[in-house]
């Protein structure tokens, strides 16, 4: 199988569309936000057009009041992965999520969940705020720190209670690279860095101007807010705060954009660590080819 990995923004979605094509696949989502219904401008879903014919699995699956689970979501991606197969399709996962694409891709176990312990983080959480208890996890785990946005409050509740309930340290949890399957391409697709930085730029003010003020005002009436993942979401989260009154409009959009790419550095860093992925320029004007020429 195929995995087209980066960060946001680098044109994965168009590569893995044109890899199915050309090859008799399937794309399977392996970003977590595209899982939520309704969450299509903010996330940069393709359209019906876009897909040009390809089937898309694991999109529109969880209402914004769902938490989000990379253990449910590794079983849901387990299960679809077999179906294409079983068709004698190639599955290409797509994504920039990399907790995520592990979860699909590698044999991973996650450590169980206290209950009590989840409960006591997250009033803190709602107490002190996501940025002390950043601090705290940069104290215990500095690589799961590093690899966590200090606003990313659920995930970093969920590192501090497997530090608690395990003694380990959450950046542990992660063994060594080791795939589920047989013969797994990964291609990632590089921009330079202020290459990249343009692009979300534009991306973000393109959402604005598709109506992503007009999506996230929707989707707070079917619970955006109080979606402790959905609600954190890039773009969302800084809409949320402008339609509460906290921000103008144009700060959100500031904010926005200053946080992907922030975000987009933090995945880049993920992914350079898995050597297992290849790395292609994203602008070559025989992509197709080239990543064609590493399936082969």
């Amino acid at each position: 199988m195929i995995a087209v990995v980066g960060a946001t923004a680098a044109g994965k979605s168009d590569l893995a569309v044109d890899l199915a094509l050309r090859l008799g696949g399937e794309a399977v989502n392996a970003d977590s936000m595209q899982l939520y219904r309704g969450m299509d401008i903010g996330t940069a879903k393709l359209s019906p057009d876009e897909m040009r014919g390809v089937a898309h699995h694991l999109l529109d699956i969880w209402d914004v009041t769902e938490t989000a689970s990379v253990a449910e979501y590794q079983r849901l991606s387990a299960d679809v992965i077999a179906g294409i197969r079983a068709r004698a399709r190639m599955p290409v996962l797509v994504g920039g999520s990399g907790l995520y694409v592990r979860a699909a891709l590698d044999r991973l176990e996650f450590p169980g969940t206290d209950p009590g312990v989840r409960a006591r983080l997250e009033d803190e959480l709602a107490e002190v705020g996501s940025g002390v208890l950043h601090e705290r996890l940069r104290t215990l785990d500095p690589a799961a720190a590093e690899a966590i946005l200090p606003s990313n409050g659920r995930r970093i509740v969920r590192a501090l209670e497997v530090i608690e309930v395990s003694g380990r340290p959450f950046s542990a949890t992660l063994p060594a690279h080791d795939y589920r399957y047989d013969a797994v391409v990964q291609i990632g697709l590089h921009v330079p860095r202020d290459e990249l930085d343009e692009r979300i730029a534009l991306r973000v003010e393109r959402m604005w101007e598709a109506g992503l003020v007009d999506e996230v005002r929707g989707l707070e009436k079917l619970g955006l807010r109080d979606g402790l993942t959905a609600g954190r979401a890039l773009g969302y989260a800084q809409v949320l705060r402008f339609l509460a009154g906290e921000w103008d409009e144009e700060q959100a959009k500031a904010e926005t954009i200053r946080t992907t790419r922030r975000f987009a550095r933090r995945q880049e860093s993920w992914f350079r660590r898995d050597p297992r992925v290849q790395w292609l320029p994203y602008n070559a004007s025989d992509l197709a080819e080239r990543a064609l020429a590493l399936v082969s």
